[in-house]
């Protein structure tokens, strides 16, 4: 098993999209990136502990490879806004790989230049990459949100235009709706 830290926005509809991928074991939703311990929401949405909301992924790379969950991290949320998905605005919410290893960096690193060489996106890629240090899981009440509201999440949606030769991501049943 590997781990994986993605932050895309609200973790609510990053955890929900991770969770629905074949071979990803594991999704929780907490907060990465900055300098306090031990975190509140309140604290995080503050925005003095600069710490981003993330989503740490357990997976198993022989049914789900870094490269599909990187495909997947940049399919759901626009990576060329600072500070913001969506409606949600604040450093928290910005696009972040925090990364595990050398090799996790570096293939982030290539599909982010392999990106911004095919122009993929019309501005510039804002995500940062980050070295994981550490990782503290938000509030019970953050875990599995949508699942146990039973909802879909607003600000999340899966380009399906997205061009990476990897299999495609799997869409969750009513991704990309609003509220």
């Amino acid at each position: 098993m590997q781990i994986a830290t993605f932050g895309a926005g609200c973790f609510w509809g990053v955890e929900h999209v991770f969770l629905q991928q074949p071979g990803v074991l594991d999704a929780v939703s907490g907060y990465s990136g900055g300098s306090l311990k031990n975190p509140t929401y309140e604290q995080v949405c503050e925005g003095d502990s600069g710490h981003a909301e993330v989503v740490q992924v357990t997976f198993d790379p022989s049914k789900i490879t870094y490269d599909q969950l990187l495909a997947v991290f940049f399919k759901l949320h626009d990576p060329t806004q600072v500070n913001r998905q969506g409606p949600d605005v604040g450093d928290q919410y910005r696009s972040a790989i925090f990364y595990h290893s050398e090799a996790q960096k570096a293939a982030a690193e290539a599909l982010i230049k392999s990106l911004a060489q095919k122009k993929v996106f019309s501005r510039p890629i804002a995500t940062t990459l980050e070295p994981m240090e550490k990782f503290y899981k938000a509030e019970e009440y953050h875990q599995r949100w949508y699942q146990r509201k039973g909802t879909q999440p607003y600000c999340h949606t899966l380009r399906e235009d997205f061009p990476l030769s990897s299999p495609p991501a799997k869409v969750p049943a009513g991704v990309g709706g609003k509220k």
